[in-house]
């Protein structure tokens, strides 16, 4: 990846590629929405020609959609890919990923069939395909898995990644409560259940993180403090080297019991930390905080 690309605004030449079912199309009406100049199902071969006549066109921000279903056509996208490079137009190629088992599910739900359609059924077109896009994917710029993403954490991603702001990874910090289950989307998950619980202080049980009485209590506790330094000096450590890994969007999560006390004012703490070095969008959600549930 070249850091200095990102850095320095927005790719105006994007290849989307990827695994059949794993948000190719989503994320072309995204990009589209985003004033990218889009063509799908483009053979790897016509992406100079169409680079040019686009750019003729008077479209400066282009996006082109190349993968499997373009069959034998799809074998030079790697030397393809090459040759733009050579001249100077260096695409901005993002991957897209998903699970089998999710890749499986949506091919179940649709019942479209498979482009590679190996013989078998979906699986063996899956792993076949996971094969094929072996060497465009090492040449990927960014890598989205979508295994666990909703459409609009997608969406949030891509406008984080292609849109007006920022364009380092998107970092999304969420409290959550483990009396109703890990949020799927987290990559990094931190248990405070540890701490000083609101909860007990009938002044506070009603409140959440969100009142200064409750973030006070919370952030008053020296382990508190002590559990933030830790927290943020290793993010200030890895944070980069998950991007360096081509990932555009990294989930954070921390959970208390009920998520409405502790884990709300750590993800909102966490978050104004990183936001003073780190260069991409922070979100920030608080996923358990208005169950109407007893709340602990």
């Amino acid at each position: 990846m070249d850091p200095a690309r990102l850095t320095a605004g927005q790719p105006d030449f994007v290849v989307v590629t990827g695994l059949s079912g794993s948000g190719k199309s989503q994320a072309a009406k995204v990009l589209e929405d985003l004033d990218y100049y889009t063509l799908d199902n483009l053979p790897p071969a016509l992406m100079a020609t169409a680079l040019d006549v686009s750019r003729k066109g008077g479209h400066p921000k282009v996006a082109f959609v190349i993968d499997s279903r373009s069959g034998s056509l799809f074998a030079d996208a790697k030397s393809q890919l090459e040759a733009l490079d050579r001249s100077g137009a260096r695409p901005h190629v993002l991957f897209f990923d998903a699970s089998d088992d999710i890749l499986l599910r949506r091919y179940s739900e649709t019942r479209h069939r498979h482009p590679v359609d190996a013989p078998g059924g979906v699986q063996p077109s899956i792993d076949e395909e996971r094969r094929i896009l072996v060497d465009v994917r090492a040449r990927a710029d960014k890598v989205i898995d979508t295994t666990y993403l909703s459409v609009k954490e997608l969406r949030d991603t891509l406008h984080s990644l292609y849109g007006a702001g920022k364009s380092a990874m998107l970092v999304y910090a969420t409290s959550f409560g483990y009396k109703y289950g890990l949020p799927p989307a987290a990559d990094l998950v931190f248990d405070v259940r540890f701490m000083e619980n609101p909860f007990y202080i009938p002044e506070l049980r009603d409140l959440t993180g969100a009142d200064r009485a409750v973030r006070d209590y919370v952030l008053g506790h020296p382990a508190t403090k002590e559990f933030l330094a830790h927290v943020v000096s290793f993010l200030r450590f890895a944070l980069p080297r998950y991007e360096a890994e081509k990932k555009a969007r990294l989930g954070i999560a921390f959970g208390c019991t009920g998520g409405r006390h502790r884990s709300v004012v750590i993800a909102d703490e966490v978050a104004r930390a990183l936001r003073e070095f780190w260069p991409g969008e922070i979100g920030v959600e608080h996923r358990d905080v208005d169950r109407t549930e007893t709340r602990t």
